[in-house]
């Protein structure tokens, strides 16, 4: 992956205050460290950091440049991102060096087409990996070709290029394939819907309750009728 040179500067503001400033400056906070060194906050351009996660993913190498003369290979370590608004709240930055290998989680795309009337469940999307820090795959590739009902692609299986090495169980399932649903199976599992009655049918039914009502007085009212009638007699 080649690395992306960014600019940033010197963060003299900490806690939730100066973050949010920095952050309603353009900018994001975070924090150099590792080699043994002292942590260093800086401020990176929001919207160039951003553009350079979203082209080569969360393992991008940063050559950084700081305004105080520093200059830095870095790795994002951790990103923390705002879920409502889609923006990065801070990241942690690993330093490298060139010919260094790290530890990373790379993601893992599943390649080809399984076979007829089955499901695909991915069960792990990224594995853990050692790789020289300048040569960190953006993705690792694992086919799923024609694989039918019951097969497992594990993280053996996954293709690893030249200076990569697994980190992972080998036998940890990246991806599982099941037999899909028939249409009976899926009906089952439906739940039962009462549908809605038409004006016309409520309708009716209103009616028909309106003549069981009457017949249900008419005995009284004939009661009524021969009792006065005898009375009369």
């Amino acid at each position: 992956m080649s690395e992306v040179k960014i600019s940033a500067e010197p963060r003299t503001e900490f806690g939730k205050g100066g973050a949010r400033r920095t952050r309603r400056a353009g900018k994001v906070p975070a924090v150099l460290y590792g080699h043994g060194e002292k942590p260093k906050h800086i401020a990176l351009p929001a919207r160039e950091f951003a553009a350079a996660i979203r082209k080569g993913g969360a393992n991008q190498l940063f050559a950084i440049e700081v305004s105080d003369g520093t200059q830095v290979l870095a790795l994002p370590k951790a990103i923390q991102r705002d879920p409502i608004r889609d923006s990065f709240e801070h990241v942690d930055l690993l330093l490298v060096r060139r010919g260094e290998k790290v530890t990373v989680e790379v993601p893992v795309q599943l390649t080809g087409e399984a076979a007829r009337d089955t499901l695909i469940v991915h069960d792990h999307d990224t594995l853990s990996v050692t790789a020289d820090a300048t040569k960190v795959p953006d993705h690792l590739e694992a086919s799923i070709e024609g694989l039918e009902a019951g097969s497992q692609v594990t993280a053996a299986d996954v293709e690893l290029p030249a200076g990569v090495e697994l980190v992972a169980d080998a036998e940890q399932t990246v991806a599982s394939v099941t037999a899909a649903p028939t249409a009976e199976q899926l009906e089952a599992t439906l739940p039962e819907v009462e549908t809605p009655a038409t004006e016309a049918e409520e309708a009716a039914e209103a009616a028909e309750g309106a003549e069981t009502a009457e017949g249900a007085e008419a005995p009284a009212a004939e009661g009524e009728q021969s009792t006065e009638a005898k009375t009369e007699a």
